[in-house]
């Protein structure tokens, strides 16, 4: 197994059912969880609903953890598939406008104020509207901090795929967000 000592042991004392090693787990793993859900789904009740999710699925299915890959890597993985899983599940419901609950939840102290957070939620909606698969990469390099090689091992895809994604998601940000260049030239 790939795995550090203490975290073969969790495993396997999860594997016969010990409570405590999955509270360790879900201990070790559950900000990180929470910080992809967070970042894949813009919504912290989204986000718990992910991470509980991602949670049950690791306890269901902690039996078929064979160990070829890092166990942060299986778990990396079945955190982006519940972010997809949500995903789909969301399309059904209607959309809330985005920019007006930006709006109403912006604090409006200062002018300074309201434009970082609108800057802020022109990104926010631009990674938004990126297709999962493009979303994912970005979330999982910017906010998780991860090497190509770990997203590619996460994602279940090459490293030149990895880097195609990244490659295309930077490309459309930079179309979706070139307006801010053009206004903070305007202002310089």
């Amino acid at each position: 197994m790939v795995l550090e000592g203490s975290e073969r042991e969790l495993v396997e004392a999860c594997r016969r059912g010990e409570r405590e090693a999955f509270r360790a787990l879900f201990e070790i793993y559950r900000d990180r969880v929470y910080s992809i859900a967070l970042r894949y789904s813009g919504d912290e009740t989204a986000a718990m609903d992910i991470a509980q999710d991602t949670f049950l699925k690791l306890f269901a299915s902690i039996h078929q953890f064979r160990g070829d890959a890092a166990f942060q890597t299986w778990i990396y993985r079945l955190v982006v598939n519940s972010c997809f899983d949500h995903k789909r599940r969301a399309r059904r419901l209607v959309p809330l406008a985005a920019g007006f609950l930006a709006t109403l939840r912006a604090s409006a102290d200062s002018l300074a104020d309201l434009l970082r957070s609108e800057v802020r939620t022109s990104v926010r909606t631009a990674v938004d509207r990126l297709s999962p698969a493009l979303r994912m990469v970005i979330v999982l390099r910017y906010t998780e901090a991860l090497s190509y090689e770990e997203i590619a091992a996460v994602l279940g895809c090459s490293q030149g795929t990895v880097a195609s994604r990244l490659n295309r998601a930077h490309k459309a940000l930079g179309r979706r967000l070139s307006h801010l260049a053009n206004e903070g030239n305007r202002h310089v």
